[in-house]
């Protein structure tokens, strides 16, 4: 876990690797997206502009989705909330703000709306997949326990580690993963019971060993962050030969505007879905967010599932439209 990469001299300024992989992410895609909007927006201000806007609400969405879904840890704390350089940033959260902003300035400068979402698909998903490895170096959006030769151990004190000493009732776990020693190793409990161990330095030579060596060391997880960023590099890759395919070839079945954002709907949300099996830091939201027709199936799981099918829903809704909708004319 690598939180903070380097200082820089004299300001004494540390840089934050999710930051700066967040940083990394958002100009790959900007330049992904500069790329493939030249046959329909040879303007570059145009992109820069919109990329810009939807950082801002990317940001302030997925801080606020994270927020709303743990509201509890911000109570006693409220200066926490602007804390963003820790951690804390929802993705769904950012992608659904950020999409309303993008439509709202598409509709005002009179652009055209499909053309730019199947571009700005494209680009997400470049984005996301160096983001996700920020996630990685903070030790944020962390799996599940696994006995794979692939798990990954966090260090002592980090977010993986005060998981995993931890009861969690919102994730159905009544027991922590590890047991540790309250009377030797922990030192506080916040106001919603979660303990805390005590820094690395005022443990004893002895138990410095047990937590980095021994039978109090983190188990080894899943390293979901990994595999959101793979897969998300992989659908980076499948809708931009989708949409390549749609400007080559326009009039075959799913070329229609609109087909490459509606694609990336469903299958990052299959995905998104999927991978949430494996994490091990959001609640479940059981009989929530779920339509009421496939409860009597799926009974809610955490709110990026339950939004995922949502996804998949609108994905599947939108192809079918867009399929029967004629390209309005280019004018930018």
């Amino acid at each position: 876990m690598y939180p903070e990469l380097f200082e820089v001299p004299f300001v004494h300024l540390t840089v934050k690797s999710y930051g700066l992989m967040m940083v990394i992410g958002f100009l790959a895609a900007v330049w992904l997206i500069k790329r493939l909007s030249r046959s329909f927006a040879p303007d570059p201000q145009f992109i820069t502009n919109t990329a810009l806007y939807s950082l801002i609400a990317g940001v302030i969405g997925a801080r606020l989705f994270f927020i709303i879904h743990h509201f509890e840890g911000f109570k006693g704390h409220p200066g926490d909330i602007f804390a963003i350089w820790e951690g804390g940033l929802e993705f769904l959260g950012g992608v659904i703000l950020a999409i309303a902003v993008i439509l709202a300035y598409l509709l005002y400068r009179k652009l055209p709306i499909r053309r730019c979402l199947d571009v700005f698909a494209v680009g997400l998903m470049l984005g996301l997949a160096f983001g996700r490895i920020g996630c990685f170096l903070n030790a944020d959006c962390f799996g599940k326990p696994t006995d794979l030769p692939w798990g990954v151990r966090f260090p002592y004190g980090s977010f993986v580690y005060i998981s995993q000493i931890n009861a969690d009732l919102e994730r159905n776990r009544p027991e922590p993963h590890l047991a540790l020693p309250q009377k030797d190793y922990l030192v506080y409990t916040d106001e919603n019971g979660r303990w805390y161990p005590k820094a690395y330095e005022e443990l004893t030579g002895k138990q410095k060993i047990e937590v980095t060596e021994g039978k109090y060391r983190c188990l080894p997880g899943h390293p979901t962050q990994l595999y959101s960023s793979v897969c998300a590099a992989l659908l980076c890759l499948v809708l931009y030969l989708f949409w390549r395919r749609s400007q080559k070839s326009p009039g075959r079945i799913f070329t229609q505007p609109g087909s490459t954002f509606a694609l990336a709907l469903m299958l990052y949300g299959t995905v998104r879905f999927l991978i949430e099996y494996l994490r091990d830091d959001n609640p479940f939201e059981h009989g929530s967010w779920i339509m009421y027709a496939i409860y009597n199936f799926y009974k809610g799981g955490t709110v990026a599932q339950n939004l995922s099918i949502y996804l998949v829903v609108l994905g599947l809704i939108f192809m079918a439209v867009f399929q029967g909708m004629k390209p309005k004319p280019v004018d930018i």
